[in-house]
């Protein structure tokens, strides 16, 4: 029997999927271990071994890949809790992260204070040198003022180094150099320049990418190299993939090199499932859905495509690498609900997290949580999967505290706390759909994470989405989706090019990207695919779309610039509604993506269990009914007639009333949303 391993590390739960060579699908859940992930991957691990009746060391030995995704950067990032930063940068540009664009995010809150700094001022350092925008040599590099300014940082002890020159987008040289003086002057430091991290224009965007990146550089090193020695000892031989911002996965080396790529690790695997599962049947427009313990993570995709994005901000920093556009909230199982400064009650973003916990989980957490109103309105049995139970007390004595303050009982609160977080996360879809001027009801909702299953009916009813899509392994499906992605290598080069596209230095950077990235893939043994874009924009705009260019780049050179001015237009115009054929084009940066495609490991279902008699439970909706508990490994292809609860072994799905649930043999639930 051979094995691959997806490992989702979440917020709240760490969540392992083993899929056998025989088709097989074995689950487990562990908590999250904030103070070092590896604890509760190993936990997790263990616990996975154990329900394919396996022994660790046998199970790892017979394993052929391990695919992980880790919220240490996206942590580290939003709570600061990253290395300290020495920043090396041309003379006289050493303000460059602090200053931005001129712009703050919220330009109209007259009392928003300017962001942190992401290296304090002592700390950014200039260098003797200046590079034309050509990249011609204006000023020699003077390694004196290297070795001054690493004299500074090595008396400081920073634990990471980022090298920023102006211009190294077309001419890294001089960054080269003094990386590399720098990793011979200080050896334990983590050394990142912005040449390796982000070659393209745009300081602000290239400098405050490359410092993301070393400052979470010591951090994710040091994870994955502790991660890899307890795989290892545990018998695991085989290689180690991290799930990257931008869909793909990546070796834990290039992870180790590029670690800020990391920072949507987990999230990714969710839209990875998405894309799967849509290549399995279930459909290409979707929205996908991902309610775990600390947030909500919403997604588009569109004809099976994910859409990405580059320009987004994590904490106080912009990162430009290519990401997966995800709206995130601060909306799950976990989040604390509480009283605001205006007496009015809010739900998240702060979150109970792994521990304590919700009240219920009985490890000392007070405050009451989303998962503790369900549980006091009968939607969660007080019995779970794994031998987890839930403290139905404790849950309702947290209700009842905050429904005090409130002024209600404790059936109004608990379920006032269910519709906010609802409405919450309908305004979340909203964003990722209307606002990009994309009409949700023409998609199908496709939820999972443990905590979907009893907010998502509600969600869709609200915005009007008439079908909902939930996975047999939905609490883990993100895990699920990492197994179901593909090696990826994502380059860029910028050619700034306006008043007519040159077709010889855009034909050589996309040449030089596909060499570069299949010589990083050079050991994969499997089929490389490429695929090329390119950010473009108006003359007069200060913002770029990515545009596709796979079918341009096969045009003769005679009529390649109209082809790709053609297909600008017609992009602008998808998105924003008009496009301006009379205006130039400029052309800033080509894309190139090289691709390696593993197996798919199909749709993540298995032959379920014999089937059980359902059963009935009380819930409260609107008012105290008995409606009656199925197990989801036991449905049929008959109609389920909502209310009821659909129960596995680790998440449970509330159909409401007027809606319709059947299962799909293929693997999942489909739910005809009522009024």
């Amino acid at each position: 029997m051979r094995w691959t391993i997806g490992i989702d590390v979440g917020g709240t739960f760490t969540d392992i999927v083993l899929t056998a060579s025989d088709g097989t699908v074995t689950v487990a859940k562990a908590p999250t271990t904030p103070q070092d992930q590896s604890d509760g991957v190993m936990a997790a691990l263990h616990l996975a071994a154990s329900a394919a009746g396996r022994d660790l060391r046998a199970l790892l030995g017979e394993t052929g890949r391990i695919v992980h995704g880790t919220t240490a950067a996206t942590n580290a990032l939003l709570e600061r809790k990253t290395a300290s930063v020495g920043l090396l940068t041309t003379e006289g540009h050493r303000d460059v992260i602090d200053m931005r664009e001129g712009l703050k995010p919220d330009r109209y809150n007259l009392r928003m204070p300017p962001p942190a700094p992401l290296v304090p001022r002592r700390l950014r350092l200039p260098i003797r040198e200046r590079l034309r925008a050509d990249g011609s040599v204006d000023v020699p590099l003077d390694m004196g003022s290297v070795a001054r300014a690493l004299d500074i940082l090595t008396a400081e002890q920073v634990r990471a180094v980022a090298v920023c020159l102006l211009h190294a987008w077309c001419n890294p040289e001089h960054e080269r150099a003094v990386a590399a003086e720098a990793r011979r002057r200080l050896p334990d430091a983590f050394v990142t320049a912005s040449s390796d991290v982000l070659p393209q224009i745009k300081e602000f965007e290239r400098f405050s990418t490359t410092v993301a990146n070393a400052m979470v550089g010591p951090i994710i090193h040091a994870y994955l190299e502790r991660l890899q020695a307890r795989l290892r000892e545990s018998g695991f031989a085989g290689p180690l993939f991290v799930i990257m911002s931008h869909g793909g996965v990546a070796s834990a080396a290039e992870a180790s090199r590029l670690t800020v790529g990391t920072a949507l690790s987990g999230p990714a695997g969710g839209v990875a499932a998405g894309l799967a599962l849509s290549r399995a049947g279930i459909g290409g427009d979707l929205i996908t859905f991902d309610m775990g313990g600390t947030s909500t993570d919403i997604a588009l995709l569109r004809d099976g495509r994910a859409m990405l994005s580059a320009g987004r901000s994590i904490g106080d920093a912009r990162i430009a690498l290519p990401m997966l556009d995800i709206v995130t909230l601060g909306a799950g199982g976990g989040s604390i609900a509480q009283l605001d400064r205006s007496g009015l009650l809010q739900v998240g973003p702060e979150s109970a997290g792994a521990d304590p916990g919700p009240a219920c989980y009985g490890r000392g957490g007070a405050r009451p949580t989303v998962t503790d109103a369900n549980l006091c309105l009968g939607y969660l049995a007080v019995s779970l999967g794994g031998g987890l139970r839930l403290d139905l007390a404790a849950a309702e004595r947290a209700v009842e505290s905050l429904g005090q303050s409130l002024g209600l009982d404790r059936d109004a609160t608990a379920a006032g706390i269910h519709r906010l977080v609802n409405a919450r996360m309908a305004d979340g879809v909203r964003v990722a759909s209307v606002r990009r001027g994309v009409d949700p009801r023409r998609h199908a909702l496709l939820a999972f994470g443990g905590a979907a299953g009893l907010h998502v009916s509600a969600v869709a009813a609200e915005l009007g989405i008439p079908r909902v899509v939930i996975p047999f392994h939905a609490s883990v499906l993100s895990a699920w989706g990492m197994l179901n992605t593909d090696l990826r290598v994502e380059l860029t080069r910028s050619q700034v090019q306006g008043g007519g596209i040159a077709v010889a230095p855009l034909r050589a950077a996309f040449a030089e990207m596909e060499a570069e990235g299949r010589a990083r893939l050079r050991w994969f043994e499997g089929p490389l695919e490429v695929s090329r874009s390119a950010d473009m924009r108006y003359g007069e705009q200060v913002f770029e779309i990515p545009v596709p260019l796979d079918d341009c780049l096969e045009r003769d050179d005679a009529i390649l610039p109209d082809a790709i001015a053609d297909a600008f237009h017609a992009r602008h115009e998808a998105l924003y509604t008009y496009a301006l054929r009379d205006q130039d084009v400029v052309l800033v940066n080509a894309r190139c993506a090289v691709t390696g495609r593993f197996q798919s490991m199909g749709t993540g279902w298995s032959q379920p269990p014999a089937p059980m008699a359902s059963r009935g439970r009380r819930i409260h909706l609107g008012a105290w009914i008995e409606v009656p508990v199925h197990r989801f490994a036991a449905l049929g292809v008959d109609d389920l007639a909502g209310p009821c609860i659909i129960e596995s072994e680790t998440t449970t799905v509330l159909l409401r009333a007027h809606d319709r649930g059947r299962f799909d043999p293929r693997g999942w639930l489909e739910i005809s949303v009522g009024p």
